[in-house]
């Protein structure tokens, strides 16, 4: 997304810009998102649930991203709704499909280059994920290629380069790229998780996002947990679906599913979506002499908790393309 919203605003201002796509479609990871993109509603509350990112770039997400939604429905995205429901955020969902119809144009698929001048290569979610023996939840060619090759030019990076955006997910050896958003397990805050052999045990509650809880999972044995719910909260809703949906999409793909004495346990698998340590960049996205940063490769907005990669991915891009023609 942080691409093609990069080259869209470059060519509105005049330029002429190629997209170098290694993979074999445009569209990274956002194409196998739900839509979502959203800031928190203030930049006080984008601190506090964010404590160790880079203020100046959490202000600027802030501060961009509304006129940044309006530029995208005047670029020809539509907006399916204006609300996010969720009381701490404000934004907007997208068809992911019909984002990539109106934005990519110029697109180099199977290509890349060893100079480029906005980098947004998705971050390094299918290296770390391999490296801690976790499942990925994202796009297969985001090796990390952009942050070594940033490194090499002289940037720095920003963050911890071991933390990531997750979900838990049915333990199953491999995930479709259509399984992504369906079979995500949500409803860690009603659950016991104990880890696979029973020795390790979740305290205290989950942030709203449950990534404090999937990154607490990814550091136990195989990175595998137990969610062990009461029947009688086999009806509670999280979004759109029920406790009871998800589970039996879990059980469907053939994850383990254990029922005793009016409990239902889900063996899960921590699953990398969007690593959020990265390059480190300023508040004109500038990462190095004529480097410029987009997206997931950016570091370090979202240290200590989660903030939406798609809602950086739009206003880097944008920011990333005026400084680039200035």
């Amino acid at each position: 997304m942080a691409g093609l919203c990069a080259a869209a605003r470059a060519r509105e201002l005049g330029a002429q810009p190629v997209v170098y796509e290694k993979g074999s479609r445009p569209g990274g990871s956002m194409l196998l998102s739900s839509g979502f993109v959203w800031r928190y509603r203030s930049y006080e509350l984008f601190r506090e649930q964010c404590p160790g990112g880079e203020p100046a770039l959490q202000r600027l997400i802030v501060e961009r991203f509304d006129d940044a939604l309006d530029w995208l429905e005047a670029m020809g995205v539509e907006l399916l709704t204006r609300e996010t429901g969720n009381p701490l955020t404000v934004g907007a969902r997208f068809d992911p499909r019909q984002l990539v119809d109106a934005l990519a144009r110029d697109i180099r698929l199977g290509e890349a280059t060893d100079d480029p001048t906005i980098l947004a290569t998705g971050g390094f979610p299918v290296r770390l994920a391999r490296e801690r023996g976790l499942l990925l939840r994202a796009n297969r060619w985001s090796e990390g290629d952009g942050l070594d090759l940033a490194l090499e030019r002289g940037a720095q990076t920003a963050g911890d380069l071991d933390e990531f955006y997750g979900r838990a997910m049915p333990a199953v050896d491999e995930l479709g790229e259509a399984d992504f958003v369906r079979l995500a397990q949500l409803y860690g805050r009603h659950a016991a998780v104990t880890s696979e052999d029973g020795r390790r045990r979740f305290e205290g509650e989950p942030s709203w996002s449950e990534i404090d809880l999937v990154q607490e999972i990814a550091r136990w044995p195989r990175g595998r947990a137990w969610y062990t719910v009461d029947e009688a909260l086999l009806d509670a809703r999280v979004r759109e679906r029920t406790v009871r949906e998800m589970i039996d999409a879990a059980r469907a793909v053939g994850a383990p599913v254990r029922e005793e004495n009016g409990r239902i346990s889900v063996l899960i698998r921590a699953a990398v979506t969007q690593t959020l340590g990265g390059i480190r960049v300023d508040a004109s996205a500038r990462a190095a002499d004529g480097l410029f940063v987009a997206g997931a490769d950016a570091g370090g907005i979202s240290t200590g908790g989660w903030s939406s990669g798609l809602a950086t991915a739009l206003v880097l891009g944008l920011v990333a393309a005026e400084s680039a023609l200035r």
